[in-house]
């Protein structure tokens, strides 16, 4: 029973890939969700969620680097990636920093 326990769950070989993308207002529910599996807090802000199917994995917030993950999930990789995708958006945004944009959702 021990290794059960302990044993990391694989993403099997026909997963569906993993997808980036902005959290919206109908994230919250899911988002809340996802900070209680992690025993945390729900990332504020504008927010960047990991998805793998129609299961969220991981989810960042661009404007402090808080991050939650499914401890049931293999999600290290998605956060990194979540990271990652976040650090981009900062310098696009830094580099067209016209006045102009696109609106965000932010979560208090």
């Amino acid at each position: 029973m021990f290794n059960q326990l302990t044993q990391r769950k694989q993403i099997p070989g026909n997963s569906a890939p993993l997808r980036i993308r902005q959290a919206h207002n109908a994230d919250a529910a899911a988002l809340a969700r996802l900070a209680s599996l992690d025993s945390s807090r729900a990332p504020r802000g504008d927010v960047l969620l990991a998805e793998v199917g129609d299961e969220l994995w991981a989810a960042f917030s661009l404007e402090d680097g808080h991050h939650v993950a499914d401890p049931m999930r293999p999600s290290a990789d998605a956060v990194l990636m979540l990271a990652q995708r976040g650090s981009q958006l900062h310098r696009d945004e830094r580099r067209h920093s016209h006045g102009r944009g696109r609106a965000r959702v932010r979560f208090a």
